[in-house]
Protein backbone atom coordinates (compact mmCIF):
# COMPACT_ATOMS: atom_id res chain seq x y z
CA UNK A 1 0.00 0.00 0.00
CA UNK A 2 0.99 3.37 -0.45
CA UNK A 3 3.00 4.89 1.87
CA UNK A 4 0.73 8.52 3.33
CA UNK A 5 1.82 12.11 4.52
CA UNK A 6 0.09 15.33 5.04
CA UNK A 7 1.45 18.19 3.40
CA UNK A 8 1.71 21.87 1.46
CA UNK A 9 1.87 22.01 -2.15
CA UNK A 10 4.22 24.45 -3.47
CA UNK A 11 2.57 27.04 -6.29
CA UNK A 12 4.06 26.52 -9.78
CA UNK A 13 6.05 30.18 -10.06
CA UNK A 14 8.00 29.21 -6.83
CA UNK A 15 9.05 25.65 -7.75
CA UNK A 16 10.42 27.46 -10.90
CA UNK A 17 12.54 29.63 -8.75
CA UNK A 18 13.62 26.90 -6.56
CA UNK A 19 15.00 24.74 -10.02
CA UNK A 20 17.45 27.51 -10.01
CA UNK A 21 19.15 26.09 -7.07
CA UNK A 22 19.78 22.42 -9.21
CA UNK A 23 23.32 21.67 -10.17
CA UNK A 24 26.39 22.05 -8.75
CA UNK A 25 26.46 19.06 -6.75
CA UNK A 26 27.85 15.77 -7.87
CA UNK A 27 26.32 12.53 -6.61
CA UNK A 28 22.89 14.20 -5.94
CA UNK A 29 19.40 13.28 -7.30
CA UNK A 30 17.34 16.41 -7.69
CA UNK A 31 13.77 16.31 -6.80
CA UNK A 32 11.43 17.51 -10.03
CA UNK A 33 10.00 20.52 -9.26
CA UNK A 34 6.37 19.37 -9.31
CA UNK A 35 6.92 17.39 -6.39
CA UNK A 36 8.44 19.84 -4.38
CA UNK A 37 6.21 20.03 -0.93
CA UNK A 38 6.35 20.63 2.84
CA UNK A 39 5.84 17.81 4.94
CA UNK A 40 3.26 18.30 7.83
CA UNK A 41 3.31 14.92 9.13
CA UNK A 42 4.69 11.59 7.69
CA UNK A 43 2.25 8.61 8.23
CA UNK A 44 3.80 5.52 7.06
CA UNK A 45 1.94 2.54 5.83
CA UNK A 46 -1.52 2.48 7.05
CA UNK A 47 -4.66 -0.44 6.28
CA UNK A 48 -7.39 1.28 3.84
CA UNK A 49 -9.89 1.84 7.37
CA UNK A 50 -7.22 3.65 9.35
CA UNK A 51 -6.54 5.92 5.71
CA UNK A 52 -10.22 6.33 5.81
CA UNK A 53 -10.50 7.57 9.67
CA UNK A 54 -7.57 10.14 8.61
CA UNK A 55 -9.35 11.38 5.56
CA UNK A 56 -12.36 11.85 7.29
CA UNK A 57 -10.33 13.59 10.66
CA UNK A 58 -8.36 15.93 8.32
CA UNK A 59 -11.82 17.02 6.86
CA UNK A 60 -12.97 18.36 9.94
CA UNK A 61 -10.26 20.41 10.23
CA UNK A 62 -10.87 24.08 9.62
CA UNK A 63 -8.06 27.09 9.33
CA UNK A 64 -7.23 30.04 7.73
CA UNK A 65 -5.54 30.70 4.76
CA UNK A 66 -1.90 31.64 5.70
CA UNK A 67 1.46 32.83 4.27
CA UNK A 68 5.10 31.30 4.30
CA UNK A 69 8.72 32.26 3.56
CA UNK A 70 11.73 30.83 2.53
CA UNK A 71 14.65 31.84 4.29
CA UNK A 72 17.49 30.50 2.93
CA UNK A 73 19.00 26.76 2.45
CA UNK A 74 20.59 23.77 4.49
CA UNK A 75 20.82 20.16 4.16
CA UNK A 76 20.42 17.05 6.68
CA UNK A 77 22.90 14.44 7.90
CA UNK A 78 25.35 15.92 9.69
CA UNK A 79 28.76 14.25 8.77
CA UNK A 80 26.85 12.20 6.19
CA UNK A 81 24.50 14.38 4.85
CA UNK A 82 21.63 13.10 2.64
CA UNK A 83 19.58 16.01 1.38
CA UNK A 84 19.70 19.36 1.04
CA UNK A 85 16.58 21.64 1.56
CA UNK A 86 14.98 25.27 1.24
CA UNK A 87 14.14 26.33 4.47
CA UNK A 88 10.36 27.21 5.20
CA UNK A 89 9.49 30.20 8.27
CA UNK A 90 8.19 28.32 11.11
CA UNK A 91 5.47 31.08 11.71
CA UNK A 92 3.13 30.34 14.27
CA UNK A 93 -0.13 29.37 11.12
CA UNK A 94 2.17 26.78 9.93
CA UNK A 95 3.22 25.33 13.30
CA UNK A 96 -0.68 24.95 15.15
CA UNK A 97 -1.18 23.69 11.45
CA UNK A 98 1.12 20.67 11.78
CA UNK A 99 0.13 20.17 15.75
CA UNK A 100 -3.25 19.83 14.81
CA UNK A 101 -1.74 16.98 12.46
CA UNK A 102 0.25 15.17 15.23
CA UNK A 103 -3.08 15.46 17.43
CA UNK A 104 -5.04 13.88 15.06
CA UNK A 105 -2.58 11.06 14.12
CA UNK A 106 -2.11 10.01 17.81
CA UNK A 107 -5.62 9.79 18.23
CA UNK A 108 -5.89 7.58 15.61
CA UNK A 109 -3.40 5.66 17.35
CA UNK A 110 -0.44 6.39 15.25
CA UNK A 111 3.02 6.58 17.20
CA UNK A 112 4.34 10.14 18.20
CA UNK A 113 6.62 11.67 15.35
CA UNK A 114 9.99 11.40 18.04
CA UNK A 115 11.63 14.06 15.56
CA UNK A 116 11.29 18.03 16.08
CA UNK A 117 9.11 19.68 13.18
CA UNK A 118 11.33 21.43 10.59
CA UNK A 119 9.35 22.86 8.23
CA UNK A 120 11.51 22.59 4.66
CA UNK A 121 11.33 21.56 0.99
CA UNK A 122 13.51 18.91 -0.18
CA UNK A 123 15.59 19.73 -3.35
CA UNK A 124 17.68 16.92 -4.00
CA UNK A 125 19.02 13.78 -2.11
CA UNK A 126 22.29 13.33 -1.62
CA UNK A 127 23.76 9.99 0.03
CA UNK A 128 25.90 9.94 -3.15
CA UNK A 129 27.88 13.02 -2.52
CA UNK A 130 30.68 14.09 -0.52
CA UNK A 131 30.22 16.21 2.46
CA UNK A 132 32.89 18.92 0.87
CA UNK A 133 31.17 19.28 -2.17
CA UNK A 134 27.30 19.70 0.33
CA UNK A 135 28.96 22.69 1.54
CA UNK A 136 30.46 24.00 -1.27
CA UNK A 137 27.16 24.20 -3.16
CA UNK A 138 25.81 25.82 0.25
CA UNK A 139 28.48 28.57 -0.44
CA UNK A 140 27.75 29.09 -3.87
CA UNK A 141 24.01 29.00 -3.65
CA UNK A 142 23.76 30.32 -0.13
CA UNK A 143 22.11 34.39 -1.72
CA UNK A 144 18.97 32.29 -2.88
CA UNK A 145 16.84 35.31 -2.57
CA UNK A 146 14.19 32.54 -1.48
CA UNK A 147 10.30 33.44 -1.63
CA UNK A 148 6.46 33.38 -0.30
CA UNK A 149 3.80 31.67 -0.94
CA UNK A 150 0.26 31.43 0.52
CA UNK A 151 -0.92 28.15 1.41
CA UNK A 152 -4.91 27.52 0.66
CA UNK A 153 -5.51 24.30 1.65
CA UNK A 154 -3.84 20.79 2.94
CA UNK A 155 -3.20 17.54 0.69
CA UNK A 156 -3.29 14.21 2.20
CA UNK A 157 -0.05 13.13 -0.15
CA UNK A 158 1.04 9.38 -1.07
CA UNK A 159 3.90 8.11 -2.48
CA UNK A 160 5.59 4.66 -3.41
CA UNK A 161 9.17 3.85 -2.25
CA UNK A 162 11.63 5.51 -4.90
CA UNK A 163 15.39 7.23 -4.73
CA UNK A 164 14.71 10.43 -6.01
CA UNK A 165 11.84 11.23 -4.33
CA UNK A 166 8.35 10.92 -5.46
CA UNK A 167 5.73 10.51 -8.03
CA UNK A 168 3.95 12.02 -5.19
CA UNK A 169 -0.37 11.66 -5.80
CA UNK A 170 -2.77 13.90 -4.03
CA UNK A 171 -5.23 11.16 -2.49
CA UNK A 172 -7.15 14.12 -0.73
CA UNK A 173 -7.49 18.19 -0.16
CA UNK A 174 -8.53 20.00 2.95
CA UNK A 175 -8.88 23.88 1.81
CA UNK A 176 -8.49 26.35 4.53
CA UNK A 177 -11.58 28.77 5.31
CA UNK A 178 -11.38 32.65 4.73
CA UNK A 179 -10.05 34.80 7.37
CA UNK A 180 -12.81 36.28 9.19
CA UNK A 181 -11.60 39.92 10.82
CA UNK A 182 -11.84 39.99 14.63
CA UNK A 183 -14.29 42.82 14.67
CA UNK A 184 -16.86 40.83 12.43
CA UNK A 185 -16.53 37.30 13.70
CA UNK A 186 -19.82 36.26 15.50
CA UNK A 187 -18.81 34.71 18.55
CA UNK A 188 -20.99 31.41 17.74
CA UNK A 189 -19.77 30.84 14.32
CA UNK A 190 -15.91 31.26 15.46
CA UNK A 191 -16.54 28.57 17.84
CA UNK A 192 -17.45 26.37 15.13
CA UNK A 193 -14.78 27.12 12.79
CA UNK A 194 -11.61 27.33 15.45
CA UNK A 195 -12.87 24.97 18.10
CA UNK A 196 -10.45 25.02 20.93
CA UNK A 197 -7.92 22.03 20.87
CA UNK A 198 -7.82 18.86 22.95
CA UNK A 199 -5.01 17.40 24.53
CA UNK A 200 -4.87 13.90 23.53
CA UNK A 201 -3.17 11.18 24.92
CA UNK A 202 -0.60 9.51 22.84
CA UNK A 203 -0.96 6.06 21.94
CA UNK A 204 0.65 3.76 23.83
Amino acid sequence: MPRLFTGLEIPADLALTLTELRGGLPGATWIDPENYHVTLRFIGDVDERIADEIADALARVRRPAFDLKIRGIDYFGGRQPHSVFAKVEPTPALMELQAEHERIMQRLGLEPEGRKYHPHITIARVKGAQARDVAHWLDVRGGFPGGRFRAERAVLFSSRASKGGGPYIVEDEYPFVAAVPAARRDPVVAARMYPRSVRSVPAS
